[in-house]
């Protein structure tokens, strides 16, 4: 069986990595899966770069263009939307010719228009598309918060501060609705919460919407540390509370909520605050937003080492994620992984992670307080670390996972 992922990347970004895995556990099995990408950081020959980097700048240019002038040419919520009006000709592509089963990811800022994907489809191939976030469901967004326009045919959009029905959103929902009548898509959702979401849309609203979750290289986490591994100048005396995100301070991170439940600790338990310390790797575009935390902690800033981050999560005793929206936050299954207990909030994939009191807290939505008693109740918690480790790889290992998405492209190649 010869598959073609699509991707805008093969290692850059959350939903570019989980798909390079995919490949891998795919090949691992047996089927030709290759990947078509057009930002290229690996040196794997499997991977295939599609066009110039003069023409990857003209596509994502041309398609933030569109959406300034809509959006009156502001710039605050430029990323948050895209309308996949523009793309490489990827039905010319050799690897796509050759594909029994055309497997599409993350595919915005100028990687595939929708137009792109109906000439796919003109060619008799099967095509199944791997939604990381809310941006099939939707007009234009990838995550459409607290607004409801989805479930109706989008217009007035917050992200572009539209008053007008018949806005960007609205006319690309109108493109999208035709190519979802038009093309018989396999939708995958990577969490239940996703494929909720898909069904309360007026776009895939009874469509053929399965949940495959994202696969993970489980068995590379242990759960002890490995001797005298030097580390990011940590005291590991204390009990670890671990967040990390890509970019820490960006706004769906929720981080003040984290910063708030971390003090209630500090103010009203001193005796756990003594005991502990909260470390935070990733990036921060203002460091001085961990100025009022008084909790002991330490920023350790981006870790590129896959095995520097491994050796943390062994270490740790909490993995914390105060995300407003998660599609299927990786920290977690990291830190499960490695035998660490989650707190987080359920707005979103956490609850195809974690049980709530069994092997993890979902705290209450937007409730720091509720944060704190669940990072007391995970120092508290006598739970075995490989027994969390060998239940994630139950749910989450590549080896499932791939044999999940084989049977999938079985099933619509027959």
């Amino acid at each position: 069986m010869k598959v073609a992922l699509v991707c805008s990347s093969d290692l850059l970004g959350g939903a570019s990595m989980v798909t390079y895995r995919l490949m891998h556990a795919l090949r691992h099995q047996g089927v030709d899966a290759r990947m078509i990408v057009y930002t290229k950081m690996s040196e794997d020959d499997e991977v295939k770069l599609v066009g110039s980097r003069f023409m990857r700048g003209i596509y994502f240019m041309a398609e933030r263009a569109k959406i300034m002038m809509a959006n009156g040419f502001s710039r605050e919520n430029l990323f948050k939307v895209s309308i996949a009006n523009i793309g490489y000709p990827l039905h010319r592509h050799p690897w796509i010719k050759k594909a029994d089963v055309v497997c599409l990811s993350w595919i915005n800022q100028g990687m595939v228009s929708l137009n792109g994907i109906r000439s796919i489809a003109g060619m008799g191939k099967p095509i199944v598309w791997t939604m990381h976030d809310m941006w099939n469901c939707t007009g234009i967004c990838h995550h459409a918060y607290e607004c409801t326009g989805f479930k109706e045919s989008c217009g007035c959009c917050p992200l572009l501060d539209s008053d007008k029905h018949d806005d960007l959103s609205h006319k690309v929902w109108k493109k999208k609705k035709k190519l979802y009548d038009a093309v018989p898509i396999n939708f995958v959702a990577v969490s239940n919460w996703l494929a909720k979401r898909c069904a309360e849309s007026s776009l895939l609203a009874g469509k053929n919407v399965r949940v495959i979750h994202n696969a993970f290289p489980i068995d590379t986490f242990h759960t002890a540390a490995s001797g005298d591994y030097p580390l990011l100048n940590i005291d590991y005396s204390r009990n670890i509370i671990l967040m990390g995100a890509a970019r820490l301070d960006e706004p769906i991170k929720g981080i003040e909520y984290a910063i708030e439940a971390l003090n209630i600790l500090f103010d009203n338990y001193p005796q756990v605050a003594k005991k502990c310390t909260a470390v935070f790797f990733g990036s921060l575009r203002n460091p001085a937003v961990l100025g009022n935390l008084r909790f002991p902690h330490s920023w350790v800033g981006r870790i590129n080492d896959p095995e520097t981050i491994r050796e943390l999560y062994a270490r740790s005793k909490v993995v914390l994620s105060t995300s407003l929206y998660e599609t299927l936050p990786g920290t977690l299954i990291e830190g499960q992984a490695a035998g660490c207990l989650p707190v987080t909030f359920g707005a979103g994939g956490q609850n195809d992670i974690v049980t709530h009191l069994k092997d993890g807290y979902i705290a209450k939505y937007r409730d720091a307080a509720d944060i704190a008693a669940g990072i007391r109740w995970a120092l508290e918690a006598d739970i075995d670390r490989n027994e969390l480790h060998e239940s994630v790889r139950a749910r989450f290992s590549s080896h499932e996972v791939a044999k999940s998405y084989i049977d999938l492209f079985n099933e619509i190649i027959r």
